[in-house]
């Protein structure tokens, strides 16, 4: 038996247990494939995290993802989540406010940015984006799954940034709220589709601290609904871009995620026609060991 050091870190938020928890294993050298999934499948939170040796000398460290079902090439929570407990744990540290994630999607940068009366921001540069239409069927099916209509200007798109997501603009946040997907045909579409999930927003009122509203599904993936999903907010921007709705100058962007759930997470998106950044904060709520 040997000592694994663990933390468990909420993620965007910095207020304990109103963010998105991920599992980190903080040296996972060692622990075969088998051994991750049957750890994250334990765990049984929408990810769980293992810290490698980066094969890329470009590379600060290599990280691998775990559902409790499967492997993801790259994930947003996680990444933020695991670069914290990195941080704090004085593992790496940041060269000129910039970390570099070595996973399956590649090499991921991560802006930090330490803040004097709370938790660092802590972004990540979004994967390029691969995006595709939906057929009229696909878009109906879609409809009749979450129980709500999509805005009919702008369709529902499938975009691809190592999770593969449906991205839906609604009518407005209090839409989104009323959201109440049948998560059991959802699951069965994305499975037969090999899609991550589906991911809803809407735009807040005016005067609210966000400027949308978002909900993620991903049932396929064993987690109905996700608290606060760093990639699906990334979606989120990519839809915003390729549909017009980002000035040419670019954007700043807030968005809130977890209502539903009782949380309240937060997410910074910056958005200019070139890049993509997720950005939020995070506080360790378990610091400890796991043997295995």
């Amino acid at each position: 038996m040997r000592s694994y050091r663990y933390k468990q870190v909420d993620v965007f938020t910095q207020t304990r247990f109103k963010g998105n928890p991920v599992a980190v294993v903080l040296d996972a050298s060692g622990l075969s494939d088998a051994q991750m999934q049957q750890i994250a499948n334990w765990t049984n939170l929408s990810e769980t995290t293992f810290v490698l040796p980066a094969s890329d000398a470009a590379a600060d460290y290599r990280l691998r993802i775990f559902t409790p079902h499967s492997e993801l090439p790259f994930a947003g929570h996680p990444t933020i989540g695991t670069a914290h407990a990195l941080l704090e744990a004085g593992l790496i540290h940041a060269k000129n406010g910039i970390l570099v994630q070595e996973c399956s999607a590649g090499l991921i940068r991560l802006s930090i940015s330490l803040q004097p009366d709370g938790p660092a921001w802590i972004a990540f540069d979004l994967p390029p984006a691969q995006i595709s239409t939906l057929s009229a069927d696909q878009i109906q099916e879609l409809g009749d799954t979450l129980g709500i209509a999509c805005a009919a200007a702008r369709p529902p798109l499938l975009i691809d940034i190592g999770p593969r997501w449906i991205v839906a603009q609604c009518q407005d946040a209090a839409s989104v709220l009323a959201c109440r997907p049948d998560f059991e045909r959802m699951r069965r579409q994305d499975s037969a589709a090999q899609r991550s999930g589906v991911v809803i927003f809407g735009a807040s009122p005016e005067g609210s601290p966000a400027d949308f509203e978002v909900r993620a599904f991903a049932p396929a993936a064993g987690v109905n609904e996700d608290p606060v999903c760093g990639s699906g907010n990334g979606g989120v921007a990519v839809y915003l871009r390729h549909t017009g709705q980002v000035p040419a100058g670019g954007s700043a962007l807030r968005a809130s995620q977890g209502a539903i759930l009782g949380r309240a997470g937060q997410i910074r998106l910056q958005i200019t026609g070139e890049r993509i950044t997720v950005g939020g904060q995070a506080v360790t709520c378990i610091d400890g060991s796991l043997l295995v």
